[in-house]
């Protein structure tokens, strides 16, 4: 048999380059130039500082304690997402498509903390998993304590707690920092432009929000996914330990290993665009249920409407024949006239859904 036939599936991908790493000289600050990046970042050591750190260092169960002591008497139930022991921390589908391979339950925060220091050195326990969790609102007190700064912004701040997981590879419309406070995290990252080689599922049915890739990137089956092998010549790896942080800039495609019986990760979010604004993926399922439907010569002149309002526009070209105070939506885009366009298009829609 041929030596290259005999080799599993992921030896025959481009192995991933290394996430650039950029030097950290102020622990807990991030300078513009990462915040400003359109490429990802690592940067070693950002919160190396952090109380939560040293807890960490200790030991899981010394981390446990820390992240409790924290906890909001009172606080509303966070939603844990459990699987069985079989699926090896990846939060997926069921092999139908029809459900997935995991469960939702609502549970207080406290009682996820004990379940994990409970498995703790278990060869194999179940997959436990609290995704992107508000701190303020269950860990009020742990953002005074291990501060991050990042100038000009007011990020929202989640925490990610569980045991060893792989989350799909998916995309996120906001800036990202993530920062890692307990255990070990590998993260791959492509470019948005891969969207085409990561075989992209449901985008109405997901196991977490977003689309994610169906790709298995423990076990890649490139008989299925054969461009998959494209995506990883363009891909990105680092494996991160705690103290450490990555910066994902907007839509760049992550796929997120802890690798650890207990990990805590940290994510601050940002947009680069006024809070006004919508998002995009609502723009974008219209556009899917308004014209993908048209006769081929229909969509290319929708094709070419929508470069020249939306991603070709210049002003003078679009408007500049009409008078300023004519302009409408032809003119810059601010706060009042978004919410007339959106009320507008909303009451089309209710219109549509009534007929």
């Amino acid at each position: 048999m041929d030596e290259q036939a005999r080799q599993p599936e992921d030896a025959l991908l481009p192995v991933a380059a290394a996430i650039p790493e950029y030097l950290v000289t102020a622990p807990g600050v991030v300078p513009d130039e990462v915040l400003q990046s359109t490429r990802p970042l690592v940067l070693r050591g950002l919160v190396a500082h952090w109380p939560a750190l040293a807890a960490a260092r200790q030991s899981p169960e010394a981390a446990i304690a820390y992240l409790h002591g924290l906890e909001r008497p009172g606080a509303p139930p966070v939603t844990a997402t459990v699987g069985p022991p079989e699926i090896e921390g990846r939060f997926f589908y069921d092999d139908a498509f029809t459900g997935f391979n995991f469960r939702r339950e609502e549970v207080p925060l406290g009682v996820v903390l004990a379940t994990l220091r409970k498995y703790l050195g278990q060869e194999r326990p179940p997959a436990i998993y609290v995704a992107s969790t508000t701190i303020d609102t269950w860990l009020p007190g742990f953002r005074a304590a291990n501060a991050l700064a990042l100038r000009g912004q007011d990020p929202l701040a989640s925490i990610w707690i569980g045991n060893r997981s792989r989350i799909a590879a998916h995309q996120d419309l906001p800036e990202n920092i993530a920062c890692v406070v307990a255990g070990r995290r590998r993260v791959t990252l492509f470019p948005p432009e891969q969207l085409r080689n990561l075989y992209v599922g449901p985008l109405e049915f997901t196991p977490a929000g977003q689309p994610v890739s169906l790709v298995d990137f423990a076990a890649p089956d490139l008989a299925r996914f054969p461009r998959f092998a494209e995506a990883m010549s363009h891909a990105m790896r680092a494996e991160l330990g705690p103290g450490d942080a990555v910066f994902i800039p907007s839509m760049w495609w992550h796929h997120m290993e802890g690798l650890e019986d207990f990990n805590v990760l940290v994510n601050y979010w940002w947009r680069r665009a006024p809070a006004w604004m919508d998002n995009p993926m609502d723009a974008l399922m219209l556009a899917i249920a308004s014209l993908r439907g048209l006769p081929p010569e229909q969509r290319a002149l929708w094709r070419d409407a929508f470069a020249h309002y939306v991603f070709e526009y210049d002003e003078d070209a679009v408007a500049g024949h009409v008078p300023p105070p004519a302009r409408g939506v032809l003119g810059p885009m601010a706060e009042a006239r978004a919410a007339r366009i959106r009320a507008k298009l909303l009451q089309r829609l209710a219109r549509r859904g009534s007929r």
